[in-house]
């Protein structure tokens, strides 16, 4: 990955794309096949979370290279990568997640419980979320990215 500058709007758009798609697909096979929620409220739900989702993508893009960055540091490997993935994922939107449920009025019990189950799930979705955004990266061709084949 090459350096770039730290504000591209492919860089942006490419992140805010990868996370709304993602997190509305994952979120909502979560929601309705392990939650049991119903389509209808998963719907709601994975509608008012598009607006968080493109609130923190291009944020989270960043805080997402730094760790990458800082994996790399220790070692160069796919494994390492994939650790600072999970990392950072689990990192940055878990606070968002419990920000979230206080907004909505969960208890400090309930709020921990989901964070902490959250981010045993997060561990794989990171990993795989990172994949995605790399793709999707290639795809909006930003800089550092679309050269490597």
């Amino acid at each position: 990955m090459k350096s770039r500058g730290p504000f591209c709007i492919r860089n942006a758009a490419a992140d805010t794309f990868a996370m709304v798609v993602f997190c509305f697909i994952t979120g909502m096979i979560i929601e309705i096949f392990i939650s049991g929620m119903t389509f209808e409220q998963s719907l709601a739900s994975r509608t008012l979370s598009i607006p968080v989702n493109i609130a923190i993508a291009w944020p989270y893009g960043m805080f997402r290279d730094f760790m990458l960055r800082q994996g790399k540091r220790l070692s160069d490997t796919g494994f390492m990568k994939n650790v600072a993935d999970l990392v950072a994922y689990v990192l940055f939107q878990s606070p968002v997640y419990a920000a979230i449920l206080f907004t909505v009025g969960a208890s400090t019990d309930q709020i921990i419980t989901a964070v902490a189950s959250n981010a045993v799930v997060s561990c794989g979705m990171g990993v795989l979320y990172g994949y995605f955004l790399d793709q999707c990266r290639k795809w909006f061709k930003v800089p550092g990215y679309y050269q490597q084949a």
